[in-house]
């Protein structure tokens, strides 16, 4: 039994993603006290940049013909997929950033996408347990101001839950920023009621999907 997390905050130390991934985290490891956690954090290391576009490219050629930086971003894409292939559970933490998705997300998403089994054709990850925390500096709600302003959180969700076929549980968090932006103060108030709903959400979420993982059958 193994949990994969993913974390894509470029500021660790005061990340709101990975605080509630440390939530979801912890409600597995109660449940499941001697299962693995596999940790990759994208954005202290992230995945290079040149990995896809040699993995396409080597995907068209001969074994015996590509190069070896090919091979090796190939490699590396499976790598990435053993990774949620493996697990019985996935958690990712993934921040906002600039109305868009993180740049550490995307080129990981594209060379994991890379590899056959979890590619255009590939169902290897059909059905698997997974929870999106996603968290946002501002409010993007209905009614507010910037509405529809967030344009990872769609993404994340398409391809996650769409393209890979997760049973995915998304919790999240807005209005990380009050309290850092003066701007933001008169939403102090809100953005605590936002903080303690989101952290009763991801607790709620990891019992879930350690429940989930469970339940699951055995990989054959």
């Amino acid at each position: 039994m193994s949990l994969f997390r993913l974390d894509a905050s470029i500021f660790p130390a005061t990340s709101a993603s990975r605080a509630l991934g440390d939530l979801v985290e912890a409600e597995w490891t109660s449940a499941h006290p001697n299962s693995g956690v596999l940790r990759r954090d994208i954005a202290t290391e992230p995945v290079a940049i040149e990995l896809w576009p040699n993995a396409v490219a080597g995907s068209f050629a001969p074994e015996s013909a590509r190069t070896p930086e090919q091979a090796a971003a190939i490699a590396a894409s499976s790598t990435l997929a053993d990774e949620l292939i493996d697990a019985e559970a996935l958690l990712f933490n993934v921040p906002l950033y600039n109305y868009g998705v993180s740049q550490h997300f995307k080129t990981w998403f594209d060379l994991a996408y890379q590899d056959p089994r979890i590619g255009v054709a590939g169902t290897a990850l059909e059905g698997k347990p997974a929870t999106l925390i996603t968290t946002l500096g501002g409010n993007y709600s209905p009614g507010t101001p910037k509405e529809g302003w967030d344009h990872s959180t769609p993404w994340i969700v398409r391809v996650l839950q769409d393209v890979w076929g997760l049973d995915l549980d998304i919790v999240q968090r807005s209005f990380t920023f009050v309290g850092v932006v003066p701007a933001l103060d008169a939403f102090t108030d809100m953005a605590a009621e936002i903080k303690e709903e989101s952290e009763a959400a991801a607790r709620t979420s990891g019992r879930k999907l350690a429940e989930s993982a469970a339940k699951a059958p055995a990989a054959s």
